[in-house]
């Protein structure tokens, strides 16, 4: 932003001003010029789009997360082989084609001519790496991938996917599953994918090269992610592609300044303006607002494996462990009330686990238990905790997720679970999550539409292969498992469906979460700006266009 500065005596007698008479002619040169640096200053930013964001994608690294702000940046910069158009159905990206040959093996071609940022070409070396590079430990995206046995070349650009059992799903994990080049890989040392929980550095955190529609400028963590247009990208004769050729993810965490730099001119889109002001800005009509409902939604979740409740003056004993503690914790919170009041009216109360909108999942499950502080008191005695219990609620400190876990410490206190709320920055916060080192958590779940993926990231057993890697409660149920593993190889999508209904219809009934409420999804943005919006709140920006 540029400030204006008041003129000094001396400019007021420089010569050549205007007080001195300047001839007629430099005057309409110097107004030629400025007329020419202004409209070349427009054309620049019209082709150059600001995002504002809370939420900083924390690594470049592809396969290092799996959270929705990193792969909002990351896969602007990485394809996947698999891809989805503007209405969320499956279509092809880096594979042209894929099929099952075999009860157990899937065939992929690729595409052709397709080249990486640093000008090497794609090919099935590549996709191959990738994909193991995504099962192999440290990744947090091998959970999309179980049940894959080994991935092999056929040729130059095919490859074959071989499987544990049949897997008629397998189309949908790959996508939003980036692929890297092997070459940059071994180059830079970083054949493994960063390990993030422990805070390790390698230089796939701070660079990138991928095949995608827009290349790593500069990541600056916590300031602000610079991409420009990769102007070889196979995508790039596409009729729906927008006109962007440079874009920044700036990182704002107050909800006040996000909405002030977007009124300002600073930032041209905010995706996640302060839920107060939405209504307002419909009223005036000034930013042009995108809404739609949010395919996932936010939990949460308890600490269900350690004997003694951390940082609880209970002693030897986890009053997490009880169903009847859980569905207390679930009766004490007024879910209509924090809508209302605080997310003022811009979310959905919801009792299911997974969106009606994901395949399988049962509409009836969306009603909620009924707020009843008394049941809820009454079930705490019955557990054995008349007086209640103290218990620590891990949440971000992102102002509107903040000012909800700060309503339900406030509720959950009022029938006697006395809660602290420790608010902290998101690089504390996720690890945390998919630590499972949490008491008492909040956080949000962005499904895709098959189930499976879901079903085992969320509710399956945890174990480091890939198994239950976002149960942060680590929640275990046998009988759960063998229905989600057999989910997974299920051929017939009338039967698989039926699978999905009852695996949540167990965890409906065993509450290892207490579901609460899926977002509105609102994206404010200037009036030149055009955007698609996605269920995942994420930007596709090959779409984007200044107009």
């Amino acid at each position: 932003m540029t400030t204006a500065r008041p003129l000094a005596p001396r400019d007021a007698h420089r010569p050549g001003s205007r007080r001195f008479g300047a001839p007629a002619w430099r005057r309409r040169l110097g107004a030629l010029v400025f007329g020419l640096a202004a409209l070349l200053c427009v054309g620049a930013q019209a082709q150059t789009l600001r995002i504002a964001s809370a939420f900083d994608p924390q690594t470049m690294d592809p396969h290092a997360l799996a959270l929705l702000y990193h792969t909002r940046v990351v896969n602007q910069v990485y394809d996947s082989l698999i891809g989805r158009n503007a209405d969320f159905d499956l279509e092809p990206a880096l594979a042209t084609g894929w099929q099952m040959t075999a009860p157990t093996r899937w065939r992929l071609r690729l595409r052709e001519g397709v080249v990486f940022h640093d000008g090497a070409p794609f090919g099935a070396d590549d996709a191959v790496f990738s994909l193991e590079r995504a099962l192999a430990p440290p990744s947090q995206r091998a959970f999309q991938l179980k049940g894959v046995k080994a991935v092999r070349k056929v040729d130059a650009h095919t490859i074959d996917i071989e499987l544990e059992a049949p897997d008629a799903a397998l189309p949908h994990k790959l996508t939003g599953l980036p692929m890297m080049s092997r070459a940059w890989a071994e180059q830079h040392g970083v054949q493994r994918a960063q390990d993030f929980n422990g805070r390790q550095e390698t230089h796939a955190v701070r660079h990138a090269n991928g095949t995608g529609p827009f290349m790593l400028e500069r990541y600056e963590p916590d300031v602000r992610t610079v991409l420009k247009a990769h102007p070889r990208w196979w995508g790039r004769g596409d009729a729906r592609n927008g006109n962007l050729q440079q874009v920044q993810f700036v990182v704002v965490k107050s909800d006040a300044t996000r909405l002030a730099a977007l009124a300002s001119g600073e930032v041209d889109l905010v995706l996640d303006p302060p839920y107060q002001d939405v209504q307002r800005l419909q009223r005036e009509g000034r930013l042009k607002l995108l809404q739609m409902p949010d395919i996932g939604q936010q939990y949460l979740a308890f600490d269900q494996a350690r004997d003694e409740l951390e940082s609880s003056d209970v002693k030897g004993r986890n009053p997490f462990k009880d169903k009847r503690v859980r569905q207390a914790v679930y009766q004490a919170i007024n879910v209509e009330l924090i809508v209302d009041k605080v997310l003022r009216g811009q979310a959905t109360p919801t009792g299911a686990f997974l969106s009606s909108r994901v395949d399988g999942s049962p509409r009836e499950l969306d009603r909620r238990l009924p707020h009843d502080p008394a049941a809820a008191r009454r079930l705490l005695a019955e557990a054995g905790y008349p007086q209640g219990f103290a218990v620590t609620l891990d949440c971000v400190n992102v102002a509107w997720r903040e000012a909800v876990c700060q309503a339900v410490s406030a509720m959950l206190t009022q029938v006697g679970i006395r809660t602290t709320l420790r608010a902290s920055p998101t690089n504390q916060f996720f690890p945390k999550l998919s630590q499972g080192s949490a008491s008492f958590i909040e956080y949000g779940w962005t499904p895709i539409p098959d189930a499976w993926p879901s079903l085992n990231g969320l509710f399956r057993t945890f174990d480091r292969s890939g198994l239950g890697t976002f149960n942060a409660g680590r929640y275990s149920n046998p009988k759960l498992d063998a229905l989600i593993d057999a989910i997974r190889v299920e051929p017939d999508l009338a039967r698989r469906r039926a699978m999905v209904g009852d695996a949540l219809r167990i965890v409906h009934d065993e509450l290892p979460y207490v579901p609460l409420y899926r977002r509105t999804l609102t994206w404010a943005m200037a009036r030149d700006v055009h955007a698609v919006q996605w269920p995942n709140d994420t930007i596709e920006l090959r779409w984007a266009a200044r107009r």
